[in-house]
């Protein structure tokens, strides 16, 4: 096992990547923290999923753009646990609407969860792993930060575009026992994208040389490379998954 004895909590794990980072850390044999912001029976049954498997879990629900939820929410999880080992942020929105229909509060709404929540659940998550003098953090990014020709995502490209440096700085910061990485996805078969138009689905696939969208669970493989003394001497990447996508 690969994560054995260690505790991971991840951002946004009741459903999608998340769920499936969530699910594969623990058959590595680490102990987890789903967390969700409004999907609470989603969360509950990602625990018992986990209890299923073998190892431990608790549920914790927490905006990560609230910075007191986020410090208790931390609290929480030492208090259950005695650490944190592992960090993903990988909790995040998006409003796949024209630019300017954009409202301000959604435009904010997006910087606060995507990458405000990156910040302060690495701020107070990193306390804990500074104790220890050791530490892995996972940010979630997207292929849309370093890419894009969709003015309708500015907002979301934005986000992933500042976590991806944010994580560069994360890593410096942190240095030399806290490892920080980040990992871009790109078109992953979630229910965040189940809305788009079929037709809009059908051809961003044939963009792809793989020929189809990731599967979460894909994603997850990725994650626990870096969450593992495999990735020892990674900090500061990006490390781009995308199936080969050219635009």
């Amino acid at each position: 096992m690969k994560l054995k004895n260690k505790v991971a909590l991840i951002t946004g794990s009741s459903r999608g990547i998340g769920r499936a980072i969530a699910l594969l850390f623990a058959r590595e044999g680490a102990k987890v923290i789903v967390n969700c912001s409004k999907s609470e029976n989603q969360a509950k049954e990602v625990v018992e999923k986990i209890k299923k498997i073998g190892s431990e879990a608790i549920a914790i629900k927490c905006d990560v753009s609230n910075e007191k939820e986020v410090k208790k929410m931390i609290n929480k999880a030492i208090k259950k646990f005695g650490k944190i080992d592992i960090l993903v942020n990988n909790a995040g929105i998006v409003y796949d609407i024209p630019l300017f229909k954009k409202t301000l509060e959604q435009w904010d709404r997006t910087l606060d969860v995507n990458l405000k929540g990156v910040f302060l659940c690495s701020k107070y998550a990193s306390e804990n792993m500074k104790k220890n003098d050791s530490g892995v953090i996972i940010n979630i990014s997207s292929s849309n930060g370093l890419n894009t020709t969709s003015p309708e995502s500015a907002d979301y490209d934005a986000s992933k575009a500042a976590v991806i440096n944010l994580t560069k700085n994360l890593a410096e910061e942190l240095a030399p026992n806290i490892r920080v990485n980040a990992i871009a996805p790109g078109w992953v078969d979630t229910k965040m994208n189940k809305d788009l138009p079929k037709d809009f689905i059908e051809e961003e696939k044939k963009k792809t040389f793989m020929k189809r969208f990731a599967k979460p669970e894909e994603i997850a493989n990725v994650a626990l490379f870096l969450a593992s003394d495999e990735a020892s001497f990674m900090t500061g990447s990006n490390v781009l998954v995308d199936g080969g996508y050219k635009a």
